[in-house]
């Protein structure tokens, strides 16, 4: 396999990351005077929305396997 092949794999920031960013600027400059959990929101709620998903599946998978 050559370096130059695409793999078909995504690379890349992704919305979360760009928004996170975009706070992060705006608190710097002083654009926005939000609290930093607010500034780095998208980066936790993305991960409890992940963490909640993977709760859910066990769930199912638990009562469907009962």
């Amino acid at each position: 396999m050559s370096s130059g092949e695409n793999n078909g794999g995504k690379s890349g920031i992704g919305f979360t990351g760009l928004l996170t960013i975009l706070f992060i600027a705006l608190k710097l400059t002083g654009v926005i005077q939000w609290k930093w959990v607010w500034v780095l929101s998208p980066l936790w709620i993305s991960t409890l929305f992940a963490i909640l998903i993977v709760i859910i599946v066990a769930i199912v998978t638990v009562v469907i396997n009962k």
